[in-house]
């Protein structure tokens, strides 16, 4: 089994892209297979890495549990706990498998009003299943850290928070630290990462946070019109600076591993 590896930080700082590029050079670094888990519901992970949920006839987890409640599934199913009763629903609706080198599993949307814990607890309860069959398992995080008390994660070796250039972010950095020490998340490394709007002027603040700062992710306008159209980050060229500096980033700490 492999390490979990867990991106974070506040909305729009760059997370998603950071994750789908990081998968992409550690895949090209013939590190696999990779599980990537986009547990923030907002869902942009799979149309950056290129996948059609809707055509490979997958559905998100807050989905499946919904089809579960409404269509009472589980009552035909005796002699099983409930979440033996649901992992064999959401291995086969949820798992996209990849014909690459990585596998993608996504939470949805809220299933019922008001809280995201039981599409959560799910998650958590299949990750730790089903993460000795990769090499890591990479989370793209929800903004915020309000994820962290439900602890979709219990043990983490890297974790990246990506900054924007904001009191804010650096506080959430440190809210963040701090809430995964009291909730009991292990975790090897912390580190700060810049995102792609925040500005070499604010190298030196964040040179001066209680966490390792690794640089910050360079921006590609490219970034943009492939989000726009529709376009995998995956298919980005080699010499994006974007990529080229996620890369570095990872090599900084040690990947491939």
């Amino acid at each position: 089994m492999g390490d979990t590896i867990v991106v974070t930080g506040r909305g729009g700082t760059g997370k998603s892209t950071f994750t789908t590029l990081l998968s992409r050079f550690l895949g090209e670094s013939g590190v696999e297979p990779l599980l990537l888990v986009d547990s923030d519901p907002d869902e942009s992970l799979a149309e950056m890495l290129g996948i059609d949920l809707a055509a490979e006839r997958k559905k998100s987890i807050a989905d499946v549990l919904s089809d579960i409640l409404e269509e009472r599934r589980m009552t035909r199913m005796t002699g099983m706990t409930p979440t033996d009763k649901i992992e064999p629903f959401l291995f086969q609706e949820t798992l996209y498998e990849g014909r690459g080198y990585f596998d993608f599993l996504g939470v949805g949307t809220k299933w019922i009003a008001g809280c995201y814990c039981l599409p959560d607890r799910s998650l958590g309860i299949i990750m730790e299943k089903w993460a000795e069959n990769y090499r890591h398992v990479i989370v793209d995080s929800p903004a915020g850290v309000e994820h962290l008390n439900r602890r979709i994660t219990k043990k983490v070796s890297d974790v990246f928070n990506i900054l924007d250039p904001s009191k804010k972010s650096f506080d959430n950095a440190k809210r963040s630290h701090r809430i995964m020490q009291e909730v009991d998340i292990e975790f090897d490394n912390y580190y700060l990462v810049g995102g792609y709007r925040f500005p070499a002027s604010l190298d030196g603040e964040a040179r001066k946070q209680p966490f390792e700062y690794l640089g910050r992710i360079a921006a590609d306008p490219r970034i943009t019109e492939y989000n726009l159209a529709g376009r995998s980050l995956l298919d980005l060229p080699d010499d994006s600076p974007t990529y080229q500096s996620v890369k570095a980033i990872a090599m900084k700490v040690g990947y491939p591993r």
